[in-house]
């Protein structure tokens, strides 16, 4: 039997973690830096990031929130106030300790002795500290609340085995930060934002994901309750795709958040945070791309419209071109999602084989190809790229810029039910501790394939058996989930009673 001939090499089934570092390369959307554990985002690359900007912002802002920015050094003082957060956060810190260089004896650059800061700073790791200062001199009374702030911005968390888009020393994010006059406000504030990140994933991404809570162990540091949206991406691995931490009182008493209330009395405000990352662009690739390069949905695509000019002959090329541009042209004028369907007319001086497979491995929704022979005809070749790579549709020319919108919402859709049907094929009931053992260890341990998935077990809620898991077979709760049913059950660790199932799988 002959080898499949695929873009990518190896293929998902072969090596994924590989095949992953592949496809970012061959869709040109990022490489690693010359400093260890960050990451060069390219045009491509940076364009897909743009559009989840752009678009997360119109929904924060439809929720009341504003965008302000904080600073990026944080004194280590501020993170020392919060016991549990600087214990979460220490090991990943990045510290500046001098404000000057010079050059030393051997003739090299050093920080300068007599430049030492009296306090050292963090390089923001994420700004709970730093804004909870902040807004404990803007609030004085109930009336001050609520504060409903988003911050763009990048963070640094010193990653020891960095991967592209995963995980970066430095990565590009948005973090959501509010405070509240009450416990219930808070509350609602923390569960809306997630309910925006499932709708995002769902509606944007053509991602499926779970929603529920983190077990304690699972919390962000500091926070009385974390909710997150869980994806799974096509080696059957969960990657947190958002969260959004109910904060309680806890950093407003640490950073000094109080208020007088209505009745007089002074208060401690209530806060919350939430945010997402770049890491959602590692989602989408991994939940869409196959063995010849990136998928795109249509929403959150950098060009929506590829058209590839075909002019095997000089006495036809002016024609050609004339009737690409026209082509563009109208199809700009169309709207998808309220947005204008965005065009690219490829003209370089490169093959025509050449420049489709590029945009295969880019993963645009849709490329048309436009040549003498179509003139004539008056149609166009049309393929989608949530279908086969030599699929083409003959279409009227005329007829296409009206059915555009349908054709990219239908990619959307597509892309959707498909990741779906593979979530769902991939998460299983299990009941004992056997059958669980088996489904998350690879059968040959020297080859793992991709094995296991989403298993919806029975817990306890012990803390010592969620370790004993995540000691054995690398294996987390991912989230207990709100749609979890009341059921009477056995823990699938110590078979003490349950009255639920979590959601376990490995992970990101």
């Amino acid at each position: 039997m002959s080898e499949i001939k695929t873009a990518i090499n190896p293929r998902r089934d072969q090596d994924f973690p590989e095949w992953y570092q592949q496809v970012v390369r061959a869709a040109d959307m990022a490489e690693n830096s010359d400093v260890r554990g960050c990451m060069v985002i390219k045009p491509w690359g940076y364009g897909i990031w743009e559009n989840i900007q752009r678009q997360l912002d119109a929904l924060f802002k439809a929720t009341g929130h504003k965008n302000a920015y904080f600073p990026l050094f944080i004194p280590i003082s501020y993170l020392e106030k919060e016991a549990a957060h600087v214990e979460g956060f220490a090991k990943e810190c990045a510290v500046v300790t001098h404000h000057r260089l010079e050059v030393g004896p051997d003739g090299k650059m050093r920080p300068a002795p007599a430049s030492a800061l009296t306090e050292p700073l963090v390089v923001r790791p994420t700004s709970e500290t730093i804004i909870g200062a902040t807004y404990a001199k803007w609030v004085q009374s109930y009336r001050d609340l609520p504060i409903l702030i988003n911050q763009w911005a990048n963070v640094v968390r010193w990653e020891m085995r960095p991967r592209v888009f995963l995980r970066t020393a430095e990565f590009l994010w948005q973090e959501g930060h509010t405070a509240h006059e009450t416990q219930a406000e808070a509350l609602e504030e923390t569960e809306k934002m997630l309910g925006v990140y499932a709708d995002f994933a769902r509606d944007h991404l053509a991602v499926p994901v779970y929603c529920g809570e983190k077990s304690e162990s699972e919390r962000f540091p500091g926070a009385d309750r974390t909710l997150c949206i869980e994806a799974m991406v096509q080696d059957r691995k969960a990657i947190q795709a958002g969260t959004s931490h109910f904060l309680g009182q806890n950093f407003a008493k640490s950073s000094g958040i109080k208020f007088q209330s209505r009745e007089g009395r002074e208060e401690y405000a209530w806060t919350t945070s939430w945010g997402v990352s770049t890491r959602l662009i590692g989602t989408l690739i991994m939940a869409h791309a196959d063995d010849d390069g990136m998928i795109l949905p249509p929403r959150i695509a950098p060009t929506h419209v590829v058209i590839l000019p075909v002019t095997p002959k000089p006495d036809t090329r002016d024609a050609v071109l004339e009737a690409a541009h026209k082509l563009a042209g109208e199809l700009r004028a169309q709207r998808f999602h309220g947005e204008p369907v965005v065009v690219e007319v490829d003209q370089r001086d490169l093959g025509g084989g050449t420049k489709n497979w590029e945009w295969i491995k880019k993963g645009a929704p849709v490329r048309i190809e436009i040549g003498p022979r179509d003139l004539a005809q008056g149609t166009v070749a049309l393929a989608r790229r949530d279908k086969g790579v030599k699929e083409k549709e003959f279409l009227p020319g005329a007829e296409l810029p009206a059915q555009i919108p349908a054709i990219l919402q239908s990619i959307q859709d597509s892309l959707y039910v498909r990741a779906l049907a593979y979530r769902d094929e991939n998460t299983v009931p299990i009941n004992s501790r056997d059958e669980f053992y088996a489904y998350f260890t690879p059968k040959d341990a020297n080859k793992p394939e991709i094995h296991g998935g989403f298993a919806q077990a029975h817990w306890c809620g012990c803390g010592e058996c969620e370790e004993v898991i995540k000691t054995d077979l690398k294996v987390t709760i991912r989230c207990i989930p709100f749609d979890a049913k009341a059921e009477e059950g056995a823990c699938v660790v110590c078979g003490k009673p349950s009255h639920k199932r979590v959601l376990w799988a490995k992970s990101y």
